[in-house]
């Protein structure tokens, strides 16, 4: 597969592309993230979702830790060309390192910031902390 179809994204002065994971079946959105040209070339080639860790500076394979993979089923590029959506399968149910089915867990109510999804399975237990 030829590469110019990176070309056409319009990425950050920092090279990057913003990234909203959803649900293929159910349509929630699970989580957002960054991609790089390599994270990007990476996820299509693998059909699994490989991401721009901005905090650790490095690829970031999700579930490579705690095995909540997300298997690729479409890859979407916006009409202005500068945001992904990727259509996957979250393997396990969880996406969010709180141990939720989505990072976007909280909704204002009443101004202020409330847990309105349950945790699915313990942090600690997910990633080995003691």
């Amino acid at each position: 597969m030829s590469a110019s179809w990176l070309d056409e994204i319009r990425w950050t002065p920092e090279g990057l592309v913003p990234v909203i994971a959803q649900q293929a079946d159910t349509g929630k959105i699970l989580m957002f993230a960054w991609m790089n040209r390599e994270s990007l070339a990476l996820t299509a080639q693998e059909g699994y979702a490989v991401y721009w860790s901005r905090s650790r500076n490095k690829l970031w394979r999700k579930g490579e830790e705690s095995g909540h993979r997300q298997k690729v089923i479409g890859l979407f590029l916006d009409c202005d060309e500068d945001v992904i959506l990727l259509k996957i399968e979250q393997e396990g149910g969880i996406a969010c390192h709180t141990g939720r089915e989505s990072c976007f867990y909280r909704s204002l109510v009443d101004g202020q910031w409330q847990p309105v999804e349950p945790v699915l399975k313990d942090p600690d237990a997910i990633y080995g902390k003691q």
